[in-house]
């Protein structure tokens, strides 16, 4: 009866063995997340992942920035903190075991860490490491605008360059490019140009002057910025008509002073369309000084300005003397001889008997017109000066085609 009665001991403890549960084998993990203005970060995803058997557990904060989960397997762990896309956070070697493992991020704790572990590496202060990484995370973000800003550029042009142009959707879309990208002087010429070659097709004086002064002011944006960059800023030592309107520089790379001329000719033009005489001469002799492989075009826009401001005696003489340098750095314009010539017969007097006497070097100036362009637009006025000054009139061949009367 004894051993009977021990075998029924044996077989109770077996059973209460295997009756019993197994004692779960795994740890549960809880932490709050906070950004660098220490508020709460929520809907974002923390993940736990297993550095030994890499097995992952994705978690989500709530509106307190809490996340919390039960069931993680023991081992050392990776722990990544994302939103929308974006690593936050990431770090390495937590040990997870049986007992609840808590794990706080909090941003602005650790960018104050790195900081003072930078600070201490680099041999500088913490102020001096913020500003650094300030000025790198703005870098950052505005390279990363710049695709976009290039994208807006190239839209622009395609409606610049529309038959007809739609000046005023060019004009909206690069006003939102230099919003992302304030600081880059090409946009600001870009816009300015536009407005100004937008002001032509505008039939109401008010709207037009509006325009004209819209790229004015763009185009003096333009040169400030590119001063601050290069650390350059250069100093000046019928109508006619400007020999361009709102071109660009050579290419959106092209060398500062190449672009600094660009835009001060193209000023001179805004300048010149509000009134500002003064204005419009200074910008074209900065170009002249900044670029002098394309004195040509500046002189002759200077002198266009000159000419076209009404001025007395001594302005008349300027504008001819404008022409004249216009004419040295390209002999075959055309439009300077006339120019020239029209300049100095406004200087011309009159004898007793009402002879015309005009400066040396009118009538040249009207027969080299003549030859480079003997059916050019102010053909017909060439030959009437000529006329008025006793000359004949030659054509590109050397032969007379008749003698003017005499008065």
């Amino acid at each position: 009866m004894k051993a009977k009665l021990g075998w029924v001991v044996v077989l109770a403890m077996l059973s209460m063995v295997y009756s019993a549960p197994m004692a779960a084998q795994t740890g549960s993990v809880r932490g709050v997340c906070k950004d660098a203005q220490g508020a709460p970060i929520t809907d974002a995803q923390v993940i736990w992942q297993n550095q030994d058997n890499g097995r992952s557990y994705k978690l989500k904060t709530n509106k307190k920035g809490e996340y919390f989960s039960l069931g993680l397997d023991p081992g050392n762990y990776t722990v990544t903190l994302n939103k929308d896309g974006k690593v936050l956070d990431s770090q390495k070697n937590l040990r997870v075991g049986l007992d609840e493992f808590n794990h706080d991020i909090d941003l602005k704790q650790i960018q104050q860490q790195s900081v003072e572990d930078t600070a201490k590496k680099q041999g500088m202060t913490t102020e001096q490491v913020k500003q650094q990484q300030e000025q790198a995370a703005k870098a950052q973000q505005y390279n990363a605008a710049l695709k976009t800003v290039n994208d807006k550029l190239r839209a622009a042009t395609d409606l610049l360059h529309a038959q007809p142009p739609n000046y005023d959707q060019a004009i909206a879309t690069l006003n939102e490019a230099q919003q992302m990208a304030p600081n880059e002087d090409v946009i600001w010429y870009r816009l300015g140009t536009a407005y100004l070659d937008s002001a032509k097709t505008q039939t109401d004086p008010g709207e037009k002057t509006k325009r004209n002064t819209e790229g004015y002011n763009d185009l003096q944006k333009a040169i400030e910025i590119l001063k601050q960059k290069s650390g350059n800023q250069p100093q000046a030592n019928g109508q006619a008509q400007p020999s361009t309107g709102g071109k660009p520089p050579a290419a959106a790379g092209a060398p500062d002073t190449t672009k600094m001329a660009a835009y001060y000719d193209n000023l001179g033009m805004a300048a010149a369309r509000l009134g500002k005489t003064d204005e419009a001469v200074n910008a074209y002799k900065q170009a002249v000084d900044i670029d002098p492989s394309h004195a040509g075009n500046y002189y002759f826009n200077l002198g266009a300005v000159l000419t076209n401001s009404g001025g007395d005696q001594n302005v008349k003489k300027q504008a001819a003397e404008a022409f004249d340098k216009a004419i040295a750095a390209d002999p075959n314009k055309a439009d300077a001889y006339y120019w020239k010539g029209t300049n100095l017969i406004a200087l011309a007097s009159t004898d007793s008997q009402g002879k015309l006497s005009a400066p040396e070097g009118t009538a040249e100036a009207f027969q080299k017109y003549l030859e480079l362009q003997p059916s050019g637009p102010h053909a017909e006025e060439a030959k009437q000066m000529l006329t008025a000054l006793n000359q004949s009139i030659e054509t590109s061949y050397g032969t007379k085609k008749g003698t003017a009367k005499k008065k």
